[in-house]
């Protein structure tokens, strides 16, 4: 018996040494302002935990921290040193940012991982002198997939969307609205499904993967599929400056060359690409919904309204001093390669 006591003892002190050995000597505190089991949390910050874990050999973690501000506050949050990392939604603090409105624009051609890459491209080579990102580390840019528009009503054409009352989130997503003539409701993602389900909207304009990380298959049966989507939806994910000052050189360094840039948004935007396949497959399988594909007519007559909202945006950071065009054009390159 006491051969067995001291052989557990032994264990026991075994095993303390071994996870102290793999505890992680900084524990970032990650900010988000979504349900549990939305994809952000699952995939993106579930992966890019992993990706820090792994280039900082285990010295630096995170952990999520749910509801401590809403999502327009989350890059004041963490200026305010109140959480480590947060991601963003360019969209819902009009007029703070104008180069994020670049990948947004509807008309690219490929997928979410593909422009998620040409935009931290874009961004070192033409949009970074803006510095709207000021004031915190920049730790990705990514874009859900194409966003559609899901409604509580049957649509069968463009113009059945005119005049239906419409969650939509900002950015190039309004200007885009407003030349379909939908009447603009401004509320936060999380609080999409209350506002369906009370019928103070008819309609949401989301990328599709929002059918399940926000259970629009239940509130808003009818999706309307515009080839190559509406709009893109434009995110960062940050940190704290001083949070990421306050690492050991060594970790801060293998953190910019192995996950920070280029890496995580490359991750951050297949996760949106699996979500949005996960959203289809959800939609076709639920009960009563209806998926309506935009007819060749109804798609000329989109872009027509995408080259007007092209020319708008690209004015707006002609004159905020970017190179608009040749932005455009890299964009557009740099998908193509991807």
């Amino acid at each position: 018996m006491k051969h067995f006591a001291r052989l557990a003892a032994a264990a026991v002190v075994c095993a303390s040494t071994s996870m102290a050995a793999w505890a992680a000597d900084t524990t970032l505190r990650v900010s988000t302002w979504l349900p549990p089991t939305h994809g952000i949390n699952t995939e993106i910050f579930a992966g890019l935990i992993g990706m820090i874990e792994e280039a900082s050999g285990g010295q630096v973690s995170g952990e999520l921290v749910f509801g401590l501000a809403p999502p327009p506050a989350q890059m004041d949050l963490i200026q305010d040193g109140a959480a480590d990392i947060a991601i963003i939604f360019h969209g819902y603090q009009p007029g703070r940012f104008i180069g994020t409105k670049l990948i947004e624009l509807p008309g690219f051609e490929g997928n979410a991982e593909a422009a998620s890459v040409a935009y931290w491209r874009v961004h070192e080579a033409h949009l970074a002198k803006l510095d709207e990102h000021r004031g915190v580390k920049l730790i990705s840019l990514n874009t859900h997939g194409p966003g559609q528009i899901h409604t509580s009503k049957d649509v069968a054409s463009l113009a059945d969307l005119n005049g239906l009352k419409t969650r939509i989130g900002g950015g190039v997503a309004g200007d885009v609205g407003a030349a379909l003539g939908l009447v603009g409701i401004n509320v936060p993602a999380p609080k999409v499904y209350e506002t369906l389900e009370s019928g103070a909207a008819d309609a949401v304009a989301m990328n599709v993967g929002e059918r399940v990380g926000f259970k629009l298959n239940e509130v808003a049966k009818n999706l309307y599929d515009m080839p190559g989507g509406f709009y893109r939806g434009s995110f960062a994910i940050i940190m704290s400056q001083e949070t990421f000052d306050s690492l050991p050189a060594d970790v801060q360094a293998a953190l910019d060359e192995k996950v920070f840039g280029e890496p995580a948004s490359r991750m951050a935007g297949a996760a949106w690409d699996k979500s949005d396949m996960i959203g289809y497959e959800a939609t076709k399988s639920a009960e009563g919904t209806k998926i309506v594909d935009a007819s060749a007519e109804d798609q000329a007559k989109f872009a027509a309204i995408a080259a007007e909202v092209t020319a708008k945006v690209l004015a707006e950071l002609e004159g905020a001093g970017v190179d608009a065009q040749a932005a455009y054009e890299m964009v557009k390159a740099e998908m193509a390669a991807n």
